[in-house]
């Protein structure tokens, strides 16, 4: 029975994990952009914020040295959802134009944010990640934070209407949390 607690406690543990912005210094509902200065590119288009079931966009356009020098980039995009949970990252087939390059994905219902980051290889095959260790963020029109609650200019103060066709209840992810540590607590309760 005690494997039975363990993965109980488990379970639970991952449930109800806290947000992956949480422990950073993102600021909910305030978009995460790099500095001209930091990135060998910059954002020509994206959109901002992001809506549940709707195409968000990203063009950037490479800086005239790394095209000349032979960079290309890997854009890769990540969806994070309201209840804490990411989506595995996705390398993304961009659309190229000469320094142009644009990539789109659909976010699912009841999203908090897009991530996204940009690889540039060099021409001797060595690389450099934009931003280093994190993400970029654009945040959804509707969004939950552990600390702050709900927002975003889609939350009417009840629901989400994001307009993509559905409206989303808020806290359906915080609902599952609480029914798995009821569950948790009968399980341990009834060794």
């Amino acid at each position: 029975m005690r494997i039975a607690k363990f993965i109980a406690l488990l379970i639970v543990t991952i449930i109800v994990m806290p947000s992956p912005a949480m422990g950073s210094s993102v600021v909910a509902g305030e978009d995460v952009s790099p500095s001209d200065e930091e990135v060998p590119f910059s954002i020509s288009e994206r959109t901002t914020p992001s809506t549940d079931g709707e195409s968000w966009g990203l063009t950037l356009v490479m800086d005239e040295d790394a095209y000349e020098n032979g960079t290309r980039f890997e854009i890769t995009t990540q969806v994070c959802t309201n209840n804490g949970v990411c989506d595995p990252p996705v390398l993304r087939d961009a659309e190229i134009d000469g320094q142009t390059q644009s990539v789109s994905v659909t976010p699912p219902l009841d999203h908090t944010y897009v991530n996204w980051r940009v690889k540039a290889i060099y021409a001797d095959d060595n690389y450099t990640m934009y931003p280093s260790g994190d993400w970029y963020k654009t945040w959804s029109s509707c969004y939950f934070q552990q600390d702050s609650g709900w927002a975003g200019i889609d939350y009417n103060g009840e629901i989400c209407d994001t307009g993509a066709g559905e409206e989303a209840m808020p806290g359906f992810g915080f609902a599952l949390a609480s029914t798995s540590l009821m569950m948790a607590a009968v399980l341990i309760r009834r060794d």
